[in-house]
């Protein structure tokens, strides 16, 4: 059988986010990580803001069916098929041979807040640059075309421009005859004059069962968990390799010298898998389990069916550090996936001989010298322009090269037809020094090309507002609030009002920026929330509560606002409206990975209430084995 590609339609159940938030996103992750023993380095690269997105928050717990593009690899071997409107995600590996599933792949596509930008859903094989969590375009289409390789093989190529770190990400994927594993080969290229700090992880969710184990070439990890901790362990650890015996929740960098090859595997109870192998410049690789705790299962549900576990491979040692990459170079490596067999005796004996048999096992199904030839065949094609055609992405990658703002690139093409409602009034301050008029702000946007065009506008609120967006991603915090001050003075305007909110350090002046901004903007539940929640920080509960009863129904009823009404009414002493809120029909559905304050709310209507009735079971999303502390 020849090496095939193909689009077609997968139908299943999607609850995927609506429209993004209208607020930018000011602040950068909660994500931090104190270290046992000094050797990482984990504070280069972390950024204070998620700048120029906006969260995806906006989605329900109700799946609906639809059809998704996909684009399908195929040869006798094995069937490849990339979810082109999600980020270009590998959602499925078929072993043709057996017709067994290779990867974790749930029947519903259900997003939870667990990605950057929000919305984040689990299975396949996920992509991942920008900074520390899951990367800004999970949730996002991507470009692709394909490119013919050697001998006419069909190689899929999908790219994006991703916008925190302002470059542009390829991924070619192709299978040749007779191959038993899928290649894949990003490319990133610094565009820039400065350095830029690199983050990298391919995130691979497999089937998790009770014998299932993983393993790596390596004798000691970081151990990172919700104590945000890293420190140093050996391996295998207390779970031997095993997630199913551990309790909660855990990552572990394995950190492999530089002279073994860099793989990591998954076995079953017959020593059968699935693995993943590099070329360098990867040389990270991490195992995440959700462990067997309630939480941990409660997470797995909330995220669709059927257990599974993480394999990843990046390029620092953890997550928790970037890569510096010099201005004007590129980066590329290629990746291997696919199945494995192991004596199922060895897989399962004493660790080293299993990780050394599971190391000859890859080796057996692609060398490493094979690797490394497949890497320099590559790099001949990936250059080249796509032949075609598959899907498109968004128009910011067209916009930054029609602006100047990146170099155009046959290989990655973005065509001027890409342009659409999101980029037209920034094209148009480009080209005639004028924003359209707006009745609110459009699409947020950064780079070092746009402040003398907004300069040029002079007062104008609305241009002020975006030249204050792009002072807070520069640093530039006094010139940020300056700016909005100065487009709230010139205008009214909730959008100005709530970003000066956020950078207030006083909570009783951050709390009453955002009662004017929601005033001016009465509808909008991220405002509302956000507005809900200063109230409550500057304790201000009587005051949340007179807001919520002037809102409508929809509003009401949004899980977070409910949140919010509950934590409130414990504040002033309403433990029956409290109560009646908790026992009701109600869920967040964005609940924040990590986040424990369903958890704590109970502990508070516990002690408010008198009772010793326990956390409900759907309520139990925490990743602590006990409860944080109120």
């Amino acid at each position: 059988m020849s090496s095939t590609l193909r689009l077609e339609k997968l139908r299943m159940p999607v609850a995927s986010p609506q429209a993004q938030s209208p607020l930018p996103m000011l602040r950068g992750t909660d994500i931090h990580a104190s270290v046992r023993g000094g050797e990482l380095d984990v504070e280069y690269g972390r950024i204070s803001h998620l700048l120029p997105y906006h969260a995806q928050d906006d989605y329900s717990r109700e799946p609906v069916d639809r059809e998704l593009s996909v684009a399908v690899l195929e040869n006798e071997w094995l069937t490849a098929t990339f979810l082109l409107e999600f980020g270009g995600r590998l959602w499925s590996l078929v072993d043709r041979t057996n017709g067994r599933e290779l990867l974790h792949r749930p029947s519903v596509l259900q997003t939870a807040n667990l990605a950057l930008r929000n919305a984040w859903f689990a299975g396949g094989v996920e992509w991942n640059l920008g900074t520390t969590g899951h990367w800004p375009l999970t949730c996002a289409p991507m470009h692709a075309g394909w490119v013919s390789g050697p001998k006419g093989v069909p190689v899929l190529r999908m790219w994006e421009y991703e916008r925190l770190r302002r470059m542009v990400v390829q991924l070619d994927a192709w299978l040749p005859p007779d191959s038993r594993v899928l290649f894949v080969r990003p490319r990133l290229h610094n565009p820039h004059r400065e350095t830029i700090p690199v983050y990298w992880w391919s995130n691979v969710a497999v089937p998790e069962t009770d014998a299932t184990r993983v393993l790596a070439p390596a004798d000691t990890a970081w151990q990172f968990g919700y104590e945000a901790e890293l420190r140093k362990t050996p391996v295998p650890g207390p779970t031997d390799g095993y997630p199913a015996r551990a309790a909660t929740a855990a990552d572990y960098f394995y950190d492999i010298p530089d002279d073994r090859a860099g793989w990591i595997a998954a076995v079953d109870e017959n020593g059968d898998g699935f693995f993943q192998t590099s070329t360098r410049p990867m040389r990270g690789r991490k195992l995440f389990f959700w462990g067997t705790g309630q939480g941990g299962r409660r997470w797995q549900e909330w995220l669709g069916d059927g257990r599974y576990l993480e394999i990843q491979a990046g390029l620092a040692r953890t997550q928790l550090e970037h890569v510096p990459m010099p201005a004007g170079e590129t980066w590329s490596w290629t990746e291997a996936y696919g199945p494995i067999a192991v004596d199922a005796q060895v897989a399962h004996g004493d660790w080293t001989r299993a990780s050394q048999a599971a190391g000859e096992a890859v080796a057996r199904v692609i060398p490493a010298t094979d690797l490394s030839t497949v890497d320099t065949e590559a790099a001949r094609w990936a250059a080249q322009a796509p032949v075609d055609r598959l899907s498109v992405g968004s128009g910011w990658g067209a916009l930054e090269v029609r602006t100047g703002g990146l170099p155009a690139e046959a290989a990655t093409p973005f065509a001027d037809d890409t342009l659409g409602p999101d980029q037209q009034p920034w094209l148009q301050l480009w080209e005639t020094g004028a924003f359209p008029a707006q009745t609110q702000p459009v699409s947020t946007n950064v780079g070092p090309q746009w402040t003398d065009k907004l300069l040029t506008l002079g007062d104008d609120w609305h241009a002020l507002l975006h030249l204050g967006l792009l002072r807070h991603s520069t640093g530039d915090h006094a010139g940020a609030r300056a700016a909005w001050q100065k487009s709230s003075a010139l205008k009214e305007n909730p959008w100005s009002l709530r970003n000066l909110a956020v950078v207030e350090q006083d909570a009783t002046a951050a709390a009453a920026l955002l009662t004017h901004a929601h005033a001016l903007l009465p509808g909008n539940w991220q405002l509302t929330n956000e507005t809900l929640a200063a109230l409550l920080r500057a304790g201000l509960a009587s005051d949340a509560l007179d807001l919520i009863s002037g809102l409508d129904s929809a509003q009401r009823a949004h899980g977070r606002i409910r949140l919010c009404e509950c934590r409130a009414a414990l504040a002033v002493g309403d433990t029956q409206r409290a109560g009646a809120i908790l026992r009701g029909p109600w869920e967040i559905s964005d609940l924040k990975e990590g986040e424990d304050s369903l958890g704590r709310l109970w502990s508070d209507y516990q002690r408010a209430a008198g009772t010793d009735e326990p956390l409900p079971y759907r309520y139990d999303f925490r990743m602590h084995p006990e409860p944080a502390p109120c």
